[in-house]
C-alpha cells in the first residue's frame, strides 16, 4: 500500500470544521502557534465564526493552512506513517510543503497571509469574478473563453475533474464566457461567491509580491516528493520550488493531472488531509482505481491502520 496525502485549500472552510479534533493536544497547540504568529485567535474564528469573517480571503488562507497542518500533525501524533508523496489544491500546496519540511509552519503562515493580502489588493472589489462550468469539454471551454475575452482576461483556472472546471478573470468577460459555455452545451455555469479571480493573469501583481517575500525565506529540499499544481512535477531545488509557487498564483491548478500523476506514481490510497471532503469527491472521479479516504475526524485515521 502506497499512500499519498492531498491537502484542501480555500473553499473547504466552515465554522466548526475542527470540532471533531478539539480534544487533541497537538491540534490545539498548532492553532495556538498560528494565533501567536498571526496575532489573532484562529481557534475562536474557526469555532465560532462568523462565517463572513472566516470566508474573507485574508483569513481563509492562513486558517485553512493551520487546519490542514493540525490534522496532519494529529495523524503523526497517533503513530500514523509519513506518506510517500504529497500535493495540495492551490493554497493546500503550502500545507504539503510544511508536511515535507520545505517551509516551517511559521514561515508558511506569514507567506500565505501576505499571499492573501496581495491577491485581494491586486484586483479591486467587483472587477474580477470566478465561475464553475459543469459538463463541458476543456477544449470547448477554452474556445469559449477566447471568444468571450474581447480584450479582457478570462481563462480556465481550476481543472478540478472531468467536466468540472472553474474560470476566472474580469467579471464582464467571465459572464460572457458563462453564456457562451451554456450555448456550447455546458450543463451549468455558476458564478462563485468570491471577489478574487485566482490563478489568472490578473494575479501577476500579487505574484511579484509573493516572489519578493519568498526570496527572503529559508526554503529546504523536500523530505518527501511534493507534486506542484502548476507543472504537475516535483522539485528539489529551492529556486524551482519558489518559481512554482509564484507561477501558481496566475496559472491554472491542474488538479486532474495531479491526482492522475499520484496514481501513476504508485499511490494506491489517496487521503484528503484537512477539514471537509471536497477533494474526496473529485479524486474518486479522477483516479477511480485508487482507494480514497478523507480525514474528516480522528476516527477516520483507523481506515489506514
Amino acid at each position: 500500500m502506497s499512500v499519498a496525502f492531498v491537502f484542501p485549500g480555500q473553499g473547504s472552510q466552515s465554522v466548526g470544521m475542527m470540532n471533531a479534533f478539539a480534544d487533541i493536544a497537538v491540534v490545539k497547540d498548532t492553532f495556538a502557534e498560528a494565533s501567536s504568529v498571526l496575532g489573532m485567535d484562529v481557534w475562536q474564528l474557526v469555532s465560532e465564526g462568523p462565517q463572513e469573517s472566516l470566508n474573507a480571503t485574508v483569513n481563509t488562507q492562513p486558517v485553512m493552512l493551520t487546519a490542514d497542518v493540525a490534522v496532519y500533525r494529529a495523524w503523526l501524533a497517533q503513530g500514523g506513517a509519513v506518506p510517500a508523496m504529497v500535493a495540495g489544491h492551490s493554497l493546500g500546496e503550502y500545507a504539503a510543503l510544511v508536511a515535507a519540511e520545505v517551509l516551517s509552519f511559521a514561515d508558511a503562515l506569514r507567506l500565505v497571509k501576505l499571499r492573501a493580502e496581495a491577491m485581494q489588493s491586486a484586483v479591486p472589489e467587483g472587477v474580477g469574478a470566478m465561475a464553475a462550468i459543469l459538463g463541458l469539454d476543456d477544449a470547448v471551454l477554452q474556445a469559449a473563453c477566447d471568444e468571450a475575452a474581447q480584450g479582457e482576461v478570462v481563462a480556465p483556472v481550476n481543472y478540478n475533474s472531468a467536466g468540472q472546471t472553474v474560470i476566472a478573470g474580469h467579471k464582464a468577460a467571465v459572464e460572457r464566457a458563462c453564456e457562451l459555455a451554456k450555448a456550447k452545451g455546458a450543463k451549468r455555469a455558476l458564478l462563485l461567491p468570491v471577489s478574487v479571480p485566482s490563478h489568472c493573469e490578473l494575479m501577476k501583481p500579487a505574484a511579484e509580491k509573493l516572489g519578493a517575500a519568498l526570496s527572503g525565506l529559508a526554503i529546504n529540499a523536500p523530505k518527501m516528493p511534493v507534486l506542484h499544481n502548476v507543472d504537475v512535477a516535483t522539485h528539489d531545488a529551492p529556486a524551482d520550488i519558489s518559481t512554482a509557487l509564484v507561477e501558481q498564483l496566475y496559472r491554472p491548478v491542474r488538479w486532474v493531472e495531479t491526482v492522475q500523476k499520484l496514481a501513476e506514481n504508485g499511490a494506491t490510497v489517496i487521503v484528503e488531509c484537512g477539514p471537509g471532503k471536497i477533494l474526496l469527491g473529485l479524486n474518486k472521479r479522477i483516479a477511480a482505481e485508487a482507494r480514497h479516504v478523507a480525514f474528516t475526524d480522528p476516527a477516520q485515521f483507523a481506515e489506514l491502520a
